[in-house]
């Protein structure tokens, strides 16, 4: 797969470079920035991007926009594999979008679909690699691979390997509406089945065993009294 690399000293966001990008009808594209001021999560999150992280957004112009939640996926497979192979470290995915370890953040990544007479995806992956430390409001809950490893981590090598492992699974898996072998890959590298979780949606608290994630990737949830709800957007607290 031919795809071409855009390198910024510091932007906004990759993914608002990437939206600029696709509007350009510019596809298979890949936004790295060594700074982001403007860097954000789901939720219009502010999310903590100095040097020293790997910050990058791929542009696709998938040819299934239903399933982009299966992007997501993908991408945090491609992640947790890289960061094996490149810092030889065992992380796991929480659902939906998290790479962690032994509950500290790693990376996120927020999938964004851009519809119109072209539909195009904007995958973006945030990887905390070598900062040695983080503001005051997230160092409780946020670690880098060089924190964890005690070493420095190329980054290049890793940002390499990541987009290589994610356009095999867009390929070979996603393009090829290959999901339920997408959505297993996922589930061996999660570790969020059979834990108990909090789930903090926009209005509510809710507590539960997680039991699974459905066709659409929503997470399946067995509540005290044995019914089963589906949670499609939500933070989770997993207790350990």
């Amino acid at each position: 797969m031919e795809y071409k690399i855009y390198r910024f000293k510091s932007l906004t966001s990759t993914q608002d470079k990437a939206k600029e990008l696709s509007k350009k009808k510019l596809s298979d594209a890949v936004i790295v920035a060594e700074n982001q001021t403007r860097g954000r999560g789901r939720f219009k999150r502010k999310w903590s991007s100095d040097k020293g992280g790997l910050w990058m957004s791929i542009s696709l112009k998938p040819d299934d926009t239903k399933n982009l939640q299966y992007l997501t996926f993908a991408a945090a497979i491609s992640v947790v594999k890289s960061i094996k192979k490149i810092a030889n470290l065992k992380t796991s995915i929480k659902w939906p979008n998290d790479i962690h370890y032994k509950g500290k953040k790693l990376c996120g990544i927020l999938t964004e679909g851009i519809f119109g007479n072209e539909n195009y995806a904007i995958v973006g992956i945030g990887v905390n690699v070598n900062q040695n430390k983080f503001p005051d409001e997230i160092r409780d809950i946020a670690s880098s691979l060089k924190m964890v490893n005690k070493r420095k981590i190329n980054i290049k090598k890793l940002e390499e390997n990541i987009i290589n492992n994610f356009f095999n699974l867009y390929n070979n898996y996603y393009n090829k509406n290959e999901f339920k072998k997408i959505l297993k890959m996922w589930k061996e590298n999660s570790d969020t089945i059979n834990k108990n979780v909090i789930v903090i949606t926009r209005t509510k608290k809710i507590n539960g065993k997680a039991i699974g994630v459905d066709d659409n990737c929503n997470l399946l949830l067995k509540l005290k009294n044995n019914k089963i709800i589906k949670i499609v957007e939500g933070d989770i607290n997993v207790r350990y």
